[in-house]
């Protein structure tokens, strides 16, 4: 029992070190690289790409010249993923990140937005915006290349208060790979699909 305790002890002694390390914040051009993967080949060179500072705060890392943009890896979050999204999409993403960033977790997150949107003071796009996702392990992620060596791609298409009535997809998939609808009718609907 006494060795028991001392590895408990041990382990949340290793835990909260851990925790307090600052993460590996990759160069700016490994992030860039890497936060492109998911983005189409014709959308990738005038892509905007946010990224993180070497305090941890996220930055513009590149202007874009096109209507995507695109988020670098999360240092703090494990496993490796990156997204490029439609830049209308990009206020209510970026209020998501500020909120996170404010200590919130995920579903009060989720009932702040939900609540700025009713009230109007967060805009959601009109249209269906498409977001495009691909992530893999840290442990085939190439920090010299940027490249994520089992990386599979995910796809989300928002697409706000859509319901199965209106859209007539399934709430889940009967098929590996095939599109549905998650989050029916509130302000973050969407359509996901994938991986294959």
């Amino acid at each position: 029992m006494k060795n028991l305790f001392l590895t408990c002890l041990t382990l949340s002694m290793f835990t909260s070190c851990a925790q307090g390390e600052k993460p590996e914040i990759m160069p700016k051009e490994i992030q860039i690289k890497t936060a492109l993967l998911p983005a189409p080949d014709d959308k990738k060179e005038g892509a905007m790409v946010y990224g993180y500072d070497e305090d941890g705060e996220v930055v513009v890392l590149r202007q874009g010249t096109n209507d995507l943009v695109c988020l670098a890896d999360n240092p703090y979050n494990k496993g490796i993923s990156v997204s490029c999204y439609f830049k209308d999409l990009d206020p209510f993403m970026k209020r998501g990140r500020d909120l996170k960033k404010e200590g919130k977790e995920t579903m009060e997150v989720r009932k702040i937005r939900g609540e700025e949107v009713a009230s109007g003071n967060l805009k959601m796009p009109e249209s269906p915006s498409m977001m495009y996702i691909f992530y893999g392990t840290e442990e085939t992620y190439d920090k010299t290349t940027g490249v994520i060596g089992d990386g599979k791609f995910r796809y989300v298409i928002y697409t706000p208060f859509a319901t199965t009535e209106s859209t007539g997809l399934p709430l889940k998939p009967h098929a590996k790979g095939m599109p549905w609808l998650m989050d029916p009718g509130t302000h973050r609907a969407h359509i996901m699909v994938g991986p294959n």
